[in-house]
């Protein structure tokens, strides 16, 4: 068998209780003066993002901030943000906060000096080469959460305002040159902002565990990944302030991002559209799809989750590990389907239409169609 990949791995990433006081050198690293730190409209105001800002005011850097994010970020949201950017000359972007800020302050980042629209860089082939990557500013990610993983990532995923699909926009350079993994961030979380990101991590590593394409060294790190959430998910909602579980889960969050180069599948395919046409919180719609999408990969993946499941110490085989994810989702109070998160089934041929365009369907281990599709989406009803 001829054997033949192209891997590449993340970025220097710091982790630990209390990194956040090594933001200033972190900007300092990548030749940044005065940065913007771009992050959502709740987290603004909070405590975090003040001390985050007096760490780099204190070292000179100012304390210049976006938050006009809304929690799917869109065009509109990155022009706005664009403008904030080169209107203050800045040099590069601080990406602070969960998965839409910090996918919006890499798209800040990337657009600030690119004269193309945003859509000419989807992750389609290689469109991202048409980018002038002299011109992608440098980022430092510092997540506020533990799910999507995109402190690690190369691309970052916005709405179009317009037609309500989720797209992905992806260049090598997206990826953050410096990350802060900062625990004690994340343990303000509300119960159901821990519960539903970490379910993203989780399907993450799960989607890429059970891709079909070959790369090992994403299995192992997703397998692990999971192993991660299954000790400490249930901790960390449980005791917000248990710190171990929260570093822990930060851990299982990049390692997630990591994993899924290998590819994703027919949970994100399904949740992108969503939340793109209803809004909903994307970590909690993969949670909700996923038994679903479990059952509808069975015949492709039985024997490779019987795998994962003894490594996790699950009994039973592709059952147990079922049987497992319905017994998780039930602790952290996930919906028990689509109708339960106040969703209708009136939309469903237009997600299905969506759902088969998302490029994360091509990952899944069973061949998605319209018809099939259709049917999976009827299920998570």
């Amino acid at each position: 068998m001829n054997i033949v990949a192209n891997w590449s791995y993340p970025t220097a990433i710091k982790l630990g209780r209390g990194r956040i006081k090594e933001l200033a050198d972190a900007c300092k690293t990548l030749g940044l003066k005065k940065p913007l730190l771009v992050t959502d409209r709740g987290l603004a105001s909070m405590a975090i993002t003040g001390h985050a800002l007096d760490v780099l005011d204190e070292a000179g850097l100012g304390r210049s901030i976006f938050s006009e994010v809304d929690p799917n970020p869109n065009e509109t949201n990155l022009e706005a943000g664009v403008k904030v950017y080169r209107d203050g000359g800045h040099d590069g972007v601080v990406a602070f906060g969960g998965g839409s800020g910090l996918d919006l302050g890499k798209l800040i980042a990337f657009m600030a000096g690119q004269t193309r629209p945003v859509w000419d860089f989807e992750d389609i082939g290689d469109w991202w080469t048409r980018a002038d990557a002299s011109k992608i500013a440098p980022i430092v990610a510092v997540p506020t959460t533990a799910g999507t993983g995109s402190e690690v990532g190369r691309a970052g995923v916005l709405t179009n305002s317009q037609t309500h699909v989720k797209k992905i926009i992806f260049h090598p350079k997206l990826l953050p040159g410096v990350v802060i993994c900062d625990p004690e961030l994340t343990m303000g979380m509300p119960k159901a902002i821990t519960a539903g990101t970490g379910m993203d991590a989780f399907a993450h590593c799960l989607e890429a565990y059970s891709s079909p394409f070959y790369h090992p060294m994403s299995g192992g790190i997703a397998l692990e990944g999971m192993r991660l959430v299954k000790e400490f998910l249930p901790r960390a909602f449980k005791d917000g302030t248990d710190l171990e579980a929260r570093t822990n889960m930060m851990s299982a969050a990049a390692m997630g991002a990591v994993a899924f180069q290998k590819g994703l599948g027919a949970i994100h395919s399904l949740s992108h559209p969503i939340g793109a046409v209803y809004n909903t919180h994307h970590g909690m719609t993969n949670a909700v799809v996923m038994p679903p999408v479990l059952r509808f990969n069975r015949p492709a993946i039985e024997e490779k989750i019987g795998r994962a499941a003894a490594y996790l110490g699950i009994a039973g085989g592709f059952d147990g590990f079922y049987d497992y994810v319905l017994s998780l989702r039930a602790e952290l109070g996930v919906p028990q389907n689509l109708s339960a998160m106040g969703i209708k089934p009136d939309r469903i041929d237009e997600l299905t239409a969506m759902a088969i365009e998302d490029p994360s369907c091509g990952g899944n281990p069973v061949p998605m169609t319209l018809e099939n599709t259709r049917a999976l989406f009827l299920d998570c009803f």
